[in-house]
């Protein structure tokens, strides 16, 4: 940063002092580019400081509407460059490492994103992420990809980098919009693959990004599946430090993977909400009655001519759309003469002319329809307003939960979001079985959430967290309470928001509990997961530059050399190998003690592993007869060259089924 109190001593860049004029005439005609040292500046875009001084048309590049800016082809680079990276298991900081359905992943968020391309592709139904919002007191990734692929493929697997590639973007360095989307564009792009087609991604960003995302948005995912900004009331006394106003609001964007349908992210109706507002009832359930002119004026006969027609009502107050002896025309008219519309159009009217009811008032009729409170499948659902303004989706209110988890008044973590935030958003996006992913999960509110949820409606929704370890500042309340990176913090808070959950929730659902009988969809405490597997991102298990399992065959003889590095575990290489095999990382891990060998069995058969050297025929046939669908060994740890190559002439008598690999 510029110290106002040290000398240049240097002349002015009367270049840039130039520029800057410019810029206060023509703010348009001043864009971002790329240095001759790869580093992004202002520049003048003459092109349009020519049009802005001429009065014709004048002959510049072609015109066209997309987003660009310096970088963007480095962006999509990044976004499609392999790694020779993996994921290590460390038990020591997980909860329930073997039965837990849930991932806690340490480490570069783009190299996250990529590990999971071939497990997680298509599966996840929601994206939520909390991105820095390049205020200029926040960092960002800094990714350098100039390289070409190979080169980086070797850099990235002899190298083994320890995650410190965030830089600050400052005021004093332009606060570039330029770094930032170059930091947003390869993540978007690769989360966007890992959602099923009906998932949702959703993103809090405040002023200083809300236009650029909304532009990277549209192009990764297609300006027509916006499907929501929201405007949040985080801060209602507002920041003072603003400059102008004093901001209290920030922005929840969310776009869908393929076109939705209305009501897809409609959220349930609690049971006080239906009580209090359906207090009419029928043979279909309970229901309000909603008046079916439109209540906007702008809308009426002039301009909405086929939602103008009668409804003709008798002395009884039965409706019908057809003239009838002794029947009083009713039209969408207002008191003061005004035509207006209906709500609804003829054909539907007829269709559903069982919920339309007459009702006198002041001696005139006026229609009304039912709105029952469960739909035709059962559920009772509404659609969710764009502002959200409530106190329990304050900053306060989340920084106040965070705070007591801890036990402490310090801001070990400043302004964490509020879970009933998190949970509002999970029941937009998320049903009870879904996955649910955050690759910038900061203080690992959404992992809060997703248990908090699961609790409180019986779902069994899975959480993805991915969090960089971003050391804490050695002067901050964290760094004074022992955290020395914010993955620290996000792991412990899960810690502690699990236990607290399960044992609030043990108690309400006790058979003495109140709480117990009015809710039956609660969760039981025995069978809420609470637990996270950690997985850091780390460099291949494999000496050689890139690896991927070869099928097993006779041309292995010539590997008997170790190519596993030093200090890796057969956890290590499991773990490999399931990303390399694509199967699912939080699949139920047993081991046993076969003829003095560890054997890895992974969800009972989906996958046998044995990494121990020595291994005999009689091992490999007793692996066989389990009958699994994958098994993998190390390639020199049979005890001969012979059992080597006659393991895959005893899977195929005893298990033809089974796919025999080797690393």
């Amino acid at each position: 940063m510029n110290n106002p109190n040290k000398l240049k001593m240097h002349s002015p860049n009367l270049t840039q002092e130039n520029i800057a004029r410019i810029r206060e005439l023509f703010p348009n005609c001043v864009t971002e580019a790329s240095g001759e040292n790869g580093k992004v500046k202002l520049t003048v875009d003459f092109d349009l400081l020519r049009q802005e001084l001429a009065e014709s048309i004048v002959e510049g590049p072609q015109e066209r509407y997309r987003l660009d800016w310096p970088g963007k082809r480095e962006a999509l680079l990044t976004a499609n460059a392999p790694i020779a990276k993996t994921l290590r298991p460390c038990r020591e900081e997980s909860v329930d490492f073997d039965t837990t359905k849930n991932l806690y992943i340490e480490g570069d968020n783009l190299d996250a994103l990529k590990l999971l391309q071939e497990t997680y592709l298509g599966k996840v139904k929601m994206i939520y992420i909390d991105p820095p919002y390049n205020t200029g007191n926040d960092f960002i990734y800094e990714d350098d990809f100039a390289e070409n692929a190979d080169e980086f493929l070797r850099r990235s697997n002899q190298k083994d980098e320890d995650g410190n590639r965030l830089v600050a973007n400052t005021e004093s360095n332009g606060r570039f919009h330029s770094d930032w989307l170059s930091m947003m564009y390869p993540r978007l792009k690769l989360a966007r693959n890992l959602l099923r087609d009906e998932g949702i991604i959703v993103a809090s960003i405040d002023e200083n990004e809300i236009v650029n995302i909304r532009k990277i948005f549209d192009e990764v995912f297609g300006e027509d599946n916006l499907l929501f900004q929201i405007t949040l009331l985080c801060n209602p006394k507002g920041r003072s430090q603003d400059k102008f106003i004093a901001n209290c609001h920030e922005f929840i964007v969310g776009y869908s993977k393929q076109h939705l349908n209305k009501g897809d992210i409609n959220i349930p109706k609690n049971n006080e909400e239906i009580l209090n507002d359906y207090r009419l009832s029928d043979s279909r359930g309970k229901y309000r009655e909603l008046e079916l002119r439109n209540t906007h004026r702008e809308f009426g006969r002039h301009n909405r001519k086929n939602l103008y027609y009668p409804f003709f009502v008798n002395s009884l107050g039965q409706v019908s759309l057809d003239e009838c002896s002794g029947c009083f025309p009713v039209y969408p008219i207002w008191d003061d003469g005004f035509e207006g519309c209906w709500t609804w159009g003829i054909d539907k009217s007829r269709q559903q002319l069982d919920e339309i009811i007459a009702k006198s008032i002041k001696g005139n009729w006026k229609i009304f329809r039912k709105n029952y409170a469960h739909d035709e499948s059962g559920e009772a659902t509404k659609q969710v307003k764009s502002i959200w303004a409530e106190p329990r989706f304050h900053t306060e209110k989340g920084q106040g939960i965070f705070n007591e988890l801890f036990s402490t008044k310090n801001k070990i973590f400043q302004s964490p979001k509020s879970v009933d935030t998190i949970i509002q958003l999970l029941l937009m996006g998320s049903a009870h079985f879904d996955i649910i992913l955050d690759f910038f999960s900061g203080s690992a509110t959404t992992a809060h959430a997703v248990m908090q949820l699961n609790a409180e409606d019986g779902g069994n929704r899975q959480f993805i967290m991915v969090q960089l370890p971003e050391p804490c500042d050695e002067k901050s309340e964290a760094y004074k309470a022992g955290y020395k990176t914010i993955a620290e913090i996000g792991k412990e808070r899960i810690r502690r928001a699990g236990t607290k959950i399960k044992t609030e929730f043990a108690a309400q659902n006790s058979p003495n509990s109140q709480a117990s009988l009015l809710d039956a969809n609660a969760q039981s405490s025995t069978s809420l997961d609470i637990g996270f597997r950690v997985l850091k991102v780390d460099s291949s298990n494999m000496s050689d530059v890139y690896y991927t399992p070869d099928m097993l065959n006779q041309n292995m003889l010539d590997m008997i050399t170790d190519n596993i590095k030093l200090g890796r575990t057969p956890e290590d290489l499991l773990f490999q190998v399931l990303l390399d095999w694509g199967v699912d990382l939080t699949l139920p891990i047993h081991k046993e003690n076969i003829q003095g060998k560890t054997v890895f069995f992974v969800d009972d058969n989906a996958l046998v592993a044995c990494f121990d050297t020595g291994l005999t025929e009689e091992l490999i046939k007793e692996l066989a007869r389990a009958k699994p669908l994958r098994v993998v060994f190390r390639d020199n740890g049979f005890s001969s060259d012979a059992v080597k190559i006659n393991a895959t002439q005893i899977f195929k008598q005893l298990s033809p089924g089974t796919e025999v690999k080797a690393i």
